[in-house]
């Protein structure tokens, strides 16, 4: 398995399993089979309410925990130094686990919801480089944050971020945010990488996986690898979480690559940073 080395020298594989909505023994099954299939990499959140589902599905599944790259996410209306701390705790309990790979801020504070946005993501980001310090967590980073939220984190940051998640799919993969991360050494991390199930029946992508004899799911896959972006995709599905790894047999070309680039808005979450809680 590919991985890309982070701005702090540990690495993280190109494909993970996401596990947003695999909750309760769903959750526990589809982490263990994942694993299981070769997946290294899982993700949850605090969201999410399955940290104890996905806990399970590592224990159950015999993979040694060493192996397996963990990350989970602060929750947006967690933010700030000591609810920063007990979060963390909350979710390592939930989890299992002596420590995580990553952690990540979830959604950035914004002028609607933060008098003082700027202080509430730098005071969460200080515990969190805390977290870190103390050998609780090995990487932290940042989700759904805009060069604007990057760059006023900056100013007080004394680790930077090591991941930006953001939306990234075929009709919608911000190339702004993308190109702003990878200038600062942050390495991107795809979410709805399918656009919600969008990308299906797409005549453009259809062509182009009929023509690889693969599926439209592995063609979105392979198109984010080739951006260097990582994937989480999810599945509580056997075959589907099967298909989703074989995705390293071949290769985009630069006209396929335009050609999905190109493609008009599609699937589009219309969850953004700067705006909530106007649209959650």
């Amino acid at each position: 398995m590919k991985k890309q080395i982070l701005n702090d020298g540990h690495k993280i594989p190109m494909l993970g399993f996401g596990t947003y909505k695999a909750t309760r023994q769903e959750g526990v099954e589809s982490v263990k089979i994942a694993l299981n299939s070769g997946y290294r990499m899982i993700d949850t959140a605090a969201k999410y309410e399955n940290e104890e589902a996905v806990g399970k599905g590592i224990k159950a599944s015999g993979v040694p925990r060493e192996e397996i790259f963990v990350t989970t996410k602060l929750w947006r209306e967690r933010l700030g130094y000591e609810q920063t701390k007990k979060a963390f705790e909350e979710s390592l309990a939930k989890l299992e686990l002596d420590y995580l790979d990553l952690y990540l801020i979830h959604w950035p504070a914004n002028a609607k919801n933060y008098d003082n946005w700027q202080e509430a993501n730098a005071e969460t980001w200080r515990a969190m480089e805390e977290l870190q310090e103390e050998g609780k967590i090995k990487s932290i980073g940042v989700s759904n944050f805009w060069p604007g939220h990057l760059e006023a984190l900056f100013e007080t940051a004394k680790v930077k971020p090591a991941i930006n998640q953001i939306e990234f799919h075929p009709g919608y993969w911000q190339p702004e945010v993308t190109n702003f991360s990878k200038e600062h050494s942050i390495v991107v991390e795809s979410w709805s990488p399918l656009a919600r199930g969008k990308v299906f029946g797409n005549s453009v992508l259809s062509q182009i996986a009929k023509k690889h004899g693969k599926s439209v799911a592995q063609v979105c896959l392979r198109w984010i690898v080739q951006h260097d972006v990582v994937i989480i995709p999810k599945s509580t599905t056997p075959a589907r979480i099967e298909e989703n790894w074989n995705i390293f047999d071949f290769e985009l070309s630069e006209d396929e690559m335009k050609k999905i680039n190109e493609m008009p808005q599609m699937g589009f979450s219309g969850e953004l940073p700067n705006i909530w809680p106007d649209r959650v």
